[in-house]
């Protein structure tokens, strides 16, 4: 299926349709595709949920997915960029890279390139267009897949306004280059309503290569439209269909190269001459078709097809004088632009990490009303693939101008030349039963996929050329989960649950098992009045774990693609958030808390060629899980203007697996970052905006996971105007 010709043609006519149609009235919420609708909804699901609104959403106006999502207790971020392009998203213990371990979706549907055969997701949805968010885990999450061990993030995209027309405009610029120009516009009339929404957001860098003054920045665009056609009010079935259409593409000068401890301490926002070439370029695109119908009084059915395609090349330094970055070369590279190398020139490879990705499928929700019973139906078939046709570059760098000269052009598809692809069909029950004070969700989910991997040698581009490796594994699963909520008083709820977490092993390797893992919770919510509290003990039994060697870990090339068994793992917590909005007079003081402590213990020993598991011994403790972290955050609500301030700390975290004291060179320093942000309205339908991203301009280390460091984003400033009609 190839819609790639299609999109741009189809997306001028909804964009066209948008700004003529000022026919439609979209039922009030049209977002079937939101798992929780508000905040009574929320204080009523079993296990940990949270809703990231529009308004908090706005607080800070972040672009990086990352920071937004530190207001979510048992959530950890693992910076790299510094601006969130490729976000290293974990929760409860699981591994952060790539956001791997977690179930990614956009209104309702899967939105990682390929979550089935290749889950690390070098694509992610954009966070700044985003309206609201919504974050599950442990018993919550039990119904989506098909990783239920950590959680799922759902980002729901911009409702159309039932306005008949209305729209906003919100421009932001700032150092380093930064630039934001956000818009959209919409309109609703009786049987047809539609939006579209542009997203463009740019800047330098904060880094900068040495001896060549080059940017380290980014750009990247996102265009959305949205069209749906309804029946009339009155129909005897009424219902809704709406079809998405989206493209985003990004140019960004990143790299995997990082820095020596020395040069680090010397100067933490530099790089190194050697990742001047260094550059990411990819294009997403999708379509998505939403149907929702009431077929009755006790009946709704919701249904989305989508297809999904993602393409990327990323040309990234893989290794100096014949080193790789976690063997030499990174020493080499600050030698060389430190003077100290001792020849004038070294040789770099640049590796193009080409791969193309589809995604595709159809799934169905059949709600159910048997009064005390509320029952959930579901049905999903995916089909998933990614092809990778990479090469590597030869070049050579003189320190006379430090500029890089191609010796030798590499050979495409001679340095990984597979196809891994995964079809999978889910099927669900969720019954939630109200007995007086008790609600009883009772789940089963059911999985089968077909998990292929297609090798052929090296620099073949005949793809009907004979196979050298060609594996399927077939893999079924039955995922039982049970949550229980007491509703104490109207003010406190008390929850439990356990369920069965489950993670399908990679393509190609024959000896790795499912990761599957017994996941607990208990805990109580209370909400009284302007008080709202949550704290939940959270423990996960792994039967076995996963780590998947990735060029982003710092694997070798000969590790790449691998996947290993931890073998039992336990993962323990607690998760707490409060809030309180304080009245002073005209003022308003919201206060919000959130925090998490976390213990993780290997049971078993073994080795794996994972940098950062490394040789494991019974009783080490999982690498980059801290073991607290706590944010608080403080605001002053006027009139016309609110400021909030923002204070983020994250404790020591050590970088391979290990236990005891933990060595200066395998740890990320503990470190609390300040953010502040203030609104001004300036009239009913404008506003300014200034906005710091940390404040104090603390230097601190964001991760080592490249077998090298990479800092953290310095101050930032920004400057915006939004405004509305």
């Amino acid at each position: 299926m190839r819609i790639s010709s299609l999109f741009q043609p189809a997306l001028i006519a909804l964009s066209v349709v948008s700004a003529l149609s000022n026919t439609a009235t979209a039922d009030d919420d049209m977002e079937h595709l939101a798992i929780f609708g508000n905040a009574q909804a929320i204080n009523d699901v079993p296990g940990s949920a949270h809703m990231i609104s529009q308004a908090e959403l706005e607080k800070f106006d972040f672009t990086d997915i990352m920071r937004t999502l530190t207001s979510v207790p048992g959530v950890y971020v693992l910076e790299e960029d510094g601006y969130g392009l490729r976000p290293n998203i974990g929760m409860r213990g699981t591994g952060q890279n790539r956001s791997e371990k977690v179930t990614i979706m956009e209104d309702g549907v899967l939105a990682a390139p390929a979550p089935y055969s290749a889950p690390s997701a070098y694509y992610f949805p954009t966070a700044g267009r985003m309206q609201q968010i919504e974050v599950l885990k442990g018993t919550s999450s039990a119904m989506y897949g098909p990783r239920t061990t950590g959680g799922v993030v759902n980002m729901l995209s911009r409702t159309i306004p039932n306005e008949a027309l209305a729209g906003q405009v919100n421009l932001s610029a700032g150092e380093d280059g930064f630039a934001k120009a956000h818009a959209y516009v919409g309109g609703a009339g009786k049987n047809v309503s539609s939006v579209v929404e542009v997203f463009r957001y740019q800047a330098d860098g904060f880094k900068s290569v040495n001896h060549t003054g080059d940017d380290t920045g980014f750009v990247k665009n996102d265009i959305m439209a949205k069209v749906m056609i309804n029946s009339d009010a009155d129909a005897k079935h009424y219902q809704e269909l709406e079809f998405k259409l989206k493209y985003s593409d990004e140019n960004s000068d990143e790299t995997y190269m990082g820095l020596t401890e020395a040069d680090f301490e010397a100067s933490p926002y530099s790089r190194y001459s050697a990742s001047q070439l260094d550059n990411m370029d990819t294009k997403h695109k999708q379509l998505q078709i939403n149907h929702h119908i009431k077929l009755s009084e006790r009946f709704t059915l919701g249904t989305s097809a989508y297809y999904n395609e993602f393409s990327r090349n990323w040309f990234k330094t893989s290794s100096v004088n014949g080193n790789g970055l976690s063997d030499g070369a990174i020493d080499d590279a600050a030698a060389f632009d430190n003077g100290t190398f001792g020849n004038d020139e070294i040789s770099v490879d640049v590796k193009a990490n080409s791969r193309a990705y589809e995604s595709q499928g159809i799934q169905t929700v059949l709600d159910a009303d048997f009064g005390a019973h509320q029952v959930k139906f579901g049905a999903r078939y995916h089909e998933d693939e990614m092809d990778r046709f990479q090469w590597v570059n030869k070049y050579s760098l003189d320190n006379t101008n430090y500029e890089m000269t191609l010796t030798e052009a590499g050979i495409h598809g001679a340095d990984s030349n597979r196809i891994d692809s995964a079809e999978a069909i889910a099927l669900f029950v969720h019954d939630e039963y109200t007995i007086g004070d008790f609600i009883i969700n009772a789940g089963l989910r059911y999985e089968d996929m077909t998990i292929s991997r297609k090798d052929w040698d090296k620099g073949v581009i005949d793809r009907n050329a004979p196979l050298k490796k060609d594996v399927s594994n077939n893999i079924e699963v039955l995922l039982p989960s049970l949550a229980v909520t007491y509703r104490v008083n109207n003010d406190l709820i008390i929850i439990g649950g356990v369920q069965k977490g489950f993670a399908p092993p990679a393509p190609g390797n024959d000896k790795t098992e499912n990761e599957e893992s017994i996941n607990y919770e208990l805990g109580l919510r209370y909400n009284k009045q302007a008080f709202s509290g949550e704290a939940l003990f959270f423990y996960s039994d792994y039967e076995n774990m996963h780590g998947n060697c990735t060029a982003s870990q710092g694997c070798d090339d000969e590790n790449i693609g691998n996947q290993y068994n931890a073998g039992e793992v336990k993962v323990s917590g607690l998760e707490v958030k409060t809030g309180y909005e304080f009245a002073a007079g005209a003022l308003t003081i919201p206060v919000d808390l959130t925090y998490t402590f976390t213990t993780t213990e290997f049971q078993n020993s073994f080795q794996s060629g994972l940098d950062t598991w490394g040789n494991v011994t019974v009783g080490d403790e999982l690498p980059y899980v801290p073991e607290n972290q706590l944010q608080l955050s403080v605001g002053v609500v006027g009139e016309q203007w609110r400021s909030d301030i923002l204070v983020r700390y994250v404790d020591e975290m050590r970088t391979t697996a290990g236990q005891g004291a933990v060595f200066a060179s395998e740890a990320i320093a503990s470190h609390t970052v300040v953010d502040m942000a203030a609104h001004y309205n300036i009239a009913d339908n404008q506003e300014i905006t200034f906005s710091v991203d940390n404040l104090l301009d603390k230097e601190y280390m964001a991760t080592r996971a490249h077998g090298s460091i990479m800092a953290g984003k310095p101050r930032s400033v920004t400057l915006g105007y939004k405004y509305s009609f």
